[in-house]
């Protein structure tokens, strides 16, 4: 009944993507009543979607260290207390993990969410994590090779045994299988060729952080070129392949998102009045987008609900 509704309401809206929000990360402490706060009001004033980065701990020279909570129990807990939007990790670093453990939490989620998970999957990049927490760093893009043959195996097929350079998994199999026979979507968050070339094959989705392309929807369309020639050398038709993007926004009282590396440049956050937001998310979708992730500064309940004229306008179509 409560999935007959939901499709009801989304296929009354004339929404040209889907949107979702990144919940808190290192910005700040967040304790676990306001995250669950933040969940309830996200869905229901019409988020599509509730995201989590993977992260464990963030060290930049000059501060002292910053750490999110853990990712899977965050997504284990939203599952339970939602029912309707789609919930991710933003992504999830399959190097923290045994590559079949990942797997056994993917379908596990899955379940308690009665199928609303999107399992997006990276190498990871943030070093010092990596060695504060003991996991090798070395190999990153052959390690999640690997790593990823045994995730979408498991999820897809229900069972592999493995053996190769990095990760060995024998006579594995994943009892009991979540609620899609199929196993999740996947989704990859990353440009890099090899793992385009690993991932293209198998993944229903893309992701590209804001920075990665300026937070700017006029500079996609080369990057989303290149997604295509990538796709054909996989053997796909490019259009089979979704494209999402996390987007920044900023609203009163943002101070710029908190970011482990100040050499970046700062992308320009989207600002302006909910009917301006709304035309540059149309944007978003009119260049092949279709979900997009909002980063909100500052990520507060009151930036949450400052959303909802947002998507009322995009609902208008």
């Amino acid at each position: 009944m409560v999935q007959a509704q939901a499709t009801s309401e989304t296929s009354a809206r004339r929404r040209p993507l889907k949107v979702g929000l990144q919940l808190p990360e290192a910005e700040r402490v967040v304790r676990w009543s306001e995250l669950l706060a933040m969940a309830r009001l996200a869905e229901d004033i019409g988020f599509d979607s509730l995201w989590v980065g993977d992260h464990l701990m963030y060290r930049r020279l000059e501060e002292p260290p910053r750490g999110p909570w853990e990712a899977w129990s965050l997504l284990a807990a939203l599952a339970a207390v939602t029912s309707r939007v789609e919930l991710g990790p933003l992504v999830a670093c399959a190097l923290f993990h045994s590559p079949a453990m990942l797997a056994k939490k993917a379908a596990t989620i899955d379940e308690i969410s009665g199928g609303r998970l999107i399992l997006g999957l990276g190498a990871g990049w943030h070093e010092p994590e990596f060695r504060a927490y003991g996991f090798p760093f070395d190999h990153r893009v052959s390690r999640f090779a690997e790593a990823f043959t045994i995730i979408r195996t498991l999820l897809r097929e229900g069972e592999i045994d493995f053996a190769w350079n990095y990760y060995q998994t024998r006579e594995c199999v994943l009892l009991p299988r979540g609620p899609r026979p199929e196993g999740p979507p996947l989704m990859v968050g990353s440009l890099g060729e090899r793992m385009l070339d690993i991932t293209l094959p198998h993944v229903q989705a893309w992701n590209a952080w804001y920075a990665y392309y300026g937070n700017d929807w006029r500079r996609l369309p080369e990057i989303m070129a290149r997604l295509d020639d990538a796709c054909r050398a996989a053997g796909r038709d490019p259009k089979t392949l979704e494209r999402t993007v996390a987007v920044l926004i900023e609203l009163p009282g943002g101070e710029g998102r908190w970011s482990v590396d100040r050499s970046d440049q700062r992308p320009v956050p989207l600002r302006g009045t909910p009917e301006e937001i709304a035309a540059e998310l149309r944007a978003f979708a009119a260049v092949g987008i279709s979900h997009v992730q909002l980063v909100l500064d500052p990520i507060t309940l009151e930036s949450i609900e400052a959303m909802a004229p947002v998507l009322a306008e995009l609902d208008r179509g």
